[in-house]
């Protein structure tokens, strides 16, 4: 049975997100229009609100409304310890342990077996690089995934970061091989931040 033509281009749109099928789309799609006009005018406010008021912080690439973040701007936070992060979605679930006080730097992107390239991109290198010559860094906690990307990124940070004399440790125990920091919980990011472990270069 044909859908009318606004609901069909709902559940188009719905698909898009990451693990939404067909299904999932389709039963989101009628939740909307069955909480009535005010439900959907909120959250098409909200989506458009998205790209009008937020940003990337220049310092860190965190998501802000201002510059720079909340957490680059705290002169409470630990400005020894930096945590490395592949996406912001991962640091937002490290933030959320209530485990980590130090300052963070979103990479934006990871490598890939499928791409054809071996190093990160030029100007997140020297963005990073620079987190280093503004902070009194001690400490770079290297906060990629446990797959395969995670390890090509985490081994061309260590490339990018190879002449910097800062202690290098990577999370540890807890995160299972394959898994994702950003779906892990307290406790588990509890035991991979404890038993981080020092890189020996």
């Amino acid at each position: 049975m044909a859908l009318p033509e606004p609901i069909e281009r709902l559940i188009s749109l719905l698909k898009k997100f990451p693990g939404v099928g067909e299904k999932s789309a389709r039963r989101m799609a009628f939740y909307v229009l069955q909480e009535g006009e005010g439900f959907g005018a909120d959250l098409a406010r909200s989506v458009g609100e998205l790209n009008r008021r937020l940003t990337t912080c220049e310092k860190c690439g965190n998501l802000t409304e201002t510059q720079p973040c909340p957490i680059c701007g705290d002169p409470l936070r630990d400005r020894s310890l930096l945590c490395v992060t592949e996406t912001i979605e991962d640091l937002v679930s490290i933030e959320q342990s209530g485990l980590f006080n130090g300052l963070y730097f979103v990479l934006g992107t990871s490598l890939s077996p499928l791409e054809d390239r071996e190093s990160l991109p030029e100007e997140t290198v020297r963005l990073l690089r620079k987190r280093f010559e503004e902070y009194p860094i001690r400490e770079a906690i290297i906060a990629t995934n446990p797959r395969i990307e995670g390890d090509m990124t985490f081994y061309a940070l260590l490339e990018a970061l190879r002449d910097i004399p800062v202690k290098k440790s990577r999370l540890a125990y807890g995160l299972p091989v394959g898994g994702s920091i950003e779906f892990a919980d307290r406790v588990t990011l509890h035991a991979a931040l404890e038993s981080r472990q020092e890189i020996r270069e």
